[in-house]
């Protein structure tokens, strides 16, 4: 048997093997894929799986079905109160319709330009309707969830469905956040000489409240001191005046020697006449002449 009829039927199976090769492709689990033919599409979206194509007529396009993540450049913006402020922000997206996906802006590259427009002008809109305050402290879970809704609408057209989208970090450029420190700083030296001032006020009422209880008690207790005091000095001249009336040579003696327990106990120097009635008993004892 001649070889050039079995060169011919190699050559035709390799030609063969290459064009069913080139017949068959696959799709991986996490992608879409999209068969086209001289630049448009040729049927619908083909998942994961075993398919097949046209020869050297036809090309095989994949997409990313899983989630994607869009990620800004932080950019300036204007709130309500005019005060600008610097938003970074962040985008959970996915290819949801892989036909009008590639129909309008081809691959991740140009959704990403488009999502870029269409978040920005959301965020730009949504935010200049609040002051900074609501922004940074109370309604930024609102705000989002409006911007979140309103791009996902936005970005149907294009095959794209936003899941989320977030503020990843919000600043003051650099000469408003001097200004709102320094006005932060004064609010705050405000409002400590308030609280200062409050409290000194407070101090004083309840110094004052103090002295006027402590004036009352010592005043009362003065009171009962002068009673008591009276009350011992009147008790103590009722048992003098009936003691004098007991027996007055004896109530006369115990009185002079209280008067020479006092008058001698120093040793002063008294200048006294020996007649005086101080002596009489010192007379009587012999002690004195």
């Amino acid at each position: 048997m001649s070889t050039k009829p079995l060169k011919i039927l190699g050559i035709a199976a390799v030609l063969l093997a290459i064009a069913a090769a080139n017949m068959v492709f696959v799709v991986d689990e996490t992608q879409t894929a999209l068969v086209v033919q001289l630049g448009k599409p040729v049927g619908g979206p083909r998942g994961p799986g075993l398919h097949f194509k046209i020869p050297l007529a036809q090309s095989v396009i994949t997409y990313d079905s899983r989630y994607l993540e869009y990620d800004a450049a932080a950019r300036e913006l204007i709130t309500r109160d005019k005060k600008n402020l610097k938003v970074d922000n962040y985008a959970r997206w996915r290819i949801s319709d892989p036909l009008t996906f590639y129909q309008t802006v081809r691959d991740e590259l140009g959704a990403q330009a488009r999502l870029d427009d269409i978040i920005y002008s959301q965020v730009r809109e949504q935010l200049g309707r609040y002051d900074l305050i609501d922004i940074v402290a109370t309604s930024r879970r609102d705000i989002m969830a409006d911007v979140t809704r309103r791009t996902g609408i936005s970005a149907l057209q294009f095959g794209i469905e936003v899941v989320d989208v977030r503020i990843k970090r919000a600043d003051l450029p650099e000469a408003n956040e001097r200004a709102v420190y320094a006005r932060m700083k004064a609010e705050r030296t405000r409002q400590a000489h308030l609280y200062r001032s409050e409290g000194e006020e407070i101090a004083r009422q309840v110094r004052s409240q103090a002295d006027k209880e402590v004036a009352i008690v010592l005043a009362e207790a003065y009171r009962e001191a002068q009673g008591t005091r009276g009350e011992g000095d009147a008790a103590a001249t009722r048992i003098y005046a009936q003691a004098f009336n007991r027996d007055r040579e004896f109530y006369a003696f115990t009185r002079s020697l209280d008067v020479y327990s006092t008058a001698f106990k120093d040793k002063d120097v008294l200048v006294l006449t020996p007649e005086g009635e101080l002596f009489q008993y010192l007379k009587a004892a012999g002690v004195a002449r």
